[in-house]
């Protein structure tokens, strides 16, 4: 391991693994498939940085999530390691480029989206590169158990096709069991190899309050708790509401959500980081890539769709192993809101048709035609022109994507990007030739190194400033020096896009796998059961209840969550608890049963009885009638 050790010192100033870290980097550069299951915080990314720099050749990483790429490129060459990020959206000789680079040597890391793996051009580049390993990130994707199924992932298992004998190491922080067998057959695994982290966290301390006022809750806690924190909400207007909410209540809040600017998304973030601002109100767009160790506590303000991303997002508290809570509120409203959410993102098989044939000529795009091509979307101008409900299109595009007809991308913030295309002597006698475009020529390879080899992200407002001019006029150097050939111009795009994987296809040619949808759903409605039961849970622990879901074996009780403090509180074992609360309702549901009947369930001590039975009264699950008999509230 010293050549390991060394590595993660160089680069990441670290003198040692964590205990997992080690074992998964022994087995995948020995040339075993691993999978990986380590919860968020639990340095899954080194497991396959550190093999992959001791040997020659790059490692291929596949991720979904564009903004999550970008951020571990940039930390990648921060720490001077050559990495690159291929994604839909980017022009195609940006990319041809890219793959020509990555042939060469020149790089260690190439991060790809899994859309860009069947593509003809990746796979002919793909035969010429020296390949080392392959990391599958966010690998439950490739699971139809999974909760973020991605039809996509399973291209990857075609790579080992190109690549015999290359390992494969897959990670996820959330795989439940059969999820977690689902990887490995999907992945093709020689031989079953899992390293499971446990999900513990011992130091965080889950919290659930069922509560009519919820503004009310969120600012008792919010005063109540120390340090920086994190809300999530599921409306990006309510992130705006509440965030101003808490300012006139004297705590520094702000807001943050996808449907904001590049610029001002990264300022509040930093604002935040930073600690300028205390409390973060956000959608689940923030937090991916986000290396905050004292964040002390995270608030749910709605229900989530799944505890996976619940545990994801809560699992942001923390890091630092200090104690931090996890807070989720919600009401029976929440619950009811949620099932009806179901019809918007599980829209009827015509719609998504409708919305297809729609898009198609939207864009102006023949049948038969369009296929590769990109194209600017605005979702909302869409939706109107055609009188569609807004969420039902945007989950059929998304549908639409899962069958492979296109690709939707609404996270696309693409800085400027330039490549100098002439050789240094050409570019020389340019500038002599052309005396008005030396001055700018120098002021951009002074600023920017490595504009011959390739695509360079540039900020025009960093140029203007540095020359004394505005914006305009160096985006107007740069389109000019394009047009000239001289170096190749790709301005800023941060709008949506849609990009057609195939061509358009007719109204006979379109299929959606009915099946296939259907049984999404209803995995979809399993895991919302699975929150309500969560949420609604009257006993036991809450930690050991998330464990149990990823399939730990008698993990412990926590002893700090809200059931453990409360049985605490009354002086009883979790045991003895769990035993009366089952027996007094085993008894109640059955029949009709006054108060004094039930005061003999504590095995011969009724102070311990009365205690749990006014427990339950206190938290709805038992009902007291007028003629003082008992009910079991369902």
């Amino acid at each position: 391991m010293d050549i390991y050790r060394q590595i993660l010192k160089q680069y990441w100033g670290y003198d040692s693994f964590r205990p997992l870290q080690e074992d998964i980097v022994k087995s995948v550069a020995t040339g075993n498939d691993c999978l990986g299951l380590m919860p968020t915080g639990g340095g899954k990314s080194l497991t396959f940085q550190v093999p992959s720099l001791s040997k020659p050749g790059l490692c291929i990483v596949v991720t979904p999530l564009i903004a999550l790429m970008k951020d571990q490129v940039e930390n990648l060459r921060k720490r001077g390691i050559r990495a690159m990020a291929i994604y839909s959206g980017m022009f195609r000789d940006e990319i041809d480029l890219a793959f020509e680079n990555c042939i060469n040597g020149d790089y260690k890391f190439l991060y790809v989206s899994p859309e860009r793996l069947g593509t003809e051009l990746f796979l002919a580049r793909l035969r010429r590169m020296s390949v080392n390993l392959i990391a599958v990130d966010e690998a439950h994707c490739i699971s139809q158990w999974g909760y973020d199924f991605r039809p996509s992932y399973l291209k990857i298992a075609d790579l080992r096709d190109h690549l015999p004998g290359v390992p494969v190491l897959a990670l996820t922080a959330t795989a439940i069991p059969v999820v977690a067998e689902d990887i490995m057959d999907q992945l093709r695994f020689r031989s079953r190899n899992v390293f499971r982290m446990s999900f513990e966290r011992k130091n965080l301390r889950y919290h659930v309050r069922e509560t009519e006022d919820k503004q009310g809750a969120l600012i008792k806690f919010v005063s109540y708790l120390k340090g920086t924190g994190i809300v999530y909400v599921r409306n990006r207007k309510r992130t705006r509401e509440l965030s101003e909410y808490l300012n006139l209540n004297k705590i520094s809040a702000d807001y943050y959500h996808a449907g904001l600017k590049h610029e001002i998304r990264s300022q509040k973030q930093k604002e935040w980081t930073t600690g300028k601002t205390r409390v973060i109100l956000a959608t689940n767009a923030f937090g991916m890539g986000i290396d905050k160790p004292d964040v002390r506590f995270v608030i749910h303000y709605d229900l989530p769709d799944s505890l996976e991303a619940y545990f994801q997002e809560a699992g942001r508290a923390g890091r630092d192993y200090r104690n931090s809570f996890a807070i989720l509120l919600w009401n029976q409203t929440d619950k009811i809101n949620l099932k009806r959410r179901v019809d918007s993102q599980f829209p009827a098989s015509e719609t998504i048709k409708k919305v297809y044939h729609a898009l198609g000529s939207f864009l102006r795009i023949p049948y038969h035609e369009g296929k590769g091509n990109m194209y600017d979307f605005n979702l909302g101008l869409f939706a109107r022109h055609y009188h569609f409900n807004i969420m039902q299109t945007f989950h059929g595009l998304k549908t639409l994507q899962n069958e492979g007809c296109i690709e939707f991308i609404d996270e696309l913030d693409q800085q400027s990007k330039v490549h100098i295309q002439v050789s240094r002597d050409e570019l020389y006698k340019f500038q002599i030739a052309n005396a008005q475009y030396d001055p700018f020529v120098k002021l951009l390879l002074r600023t920017y190194a490595g504009l011959f080899n390739g695509y360079v992200a540039v900020d025009e407002r960093h140029l203007a400033q540095q020359a004394s001019v505005d914006a305009k006029a160096i985006s107007d150097y740069l389109n000019k020096l394009n047009k000239l050939k001289i170096l190749r111009y790709i301005p800023r795009k941060n709008n949506p896009v849609i990009v057609f994987t195939t061509e358009r296809l007719d109204e006979k040619s379109l299929f959606i796998n009915q099946k296939a949808y259907n049984l999404k759903k209803e995995r979809y409605m399993n895991r919302l059961q699975n929150v309500f039961d969560y949420a609604s849970a009257g006993s036991g622990c809450r930690s050991r209840i998330l464990l149990e879901y990823f399939g730990e074996k008698d993990p412990p009780a926590c002893g700090t969550c809200d059931l453990c403090t409360r049985k605490n509180e009354l002086d009883i074992t979790q045991y003895e608890f769990d035993r009366m609360v089952e027996r007094i309702q085993e008894t109640v549901s059955k029949e009709k049963i006054l108060l004094n009947q039930l005061t003999d369930y504590g095995e011969g001590n009724e102070a311990k009885t009365l205690r749990v039975i006014r427990w339950l009264l206190d938290h709805n699950m038992l009902v007291l009638a007028e003629d003082n008999s008992l009910q079991w509230k369902k």
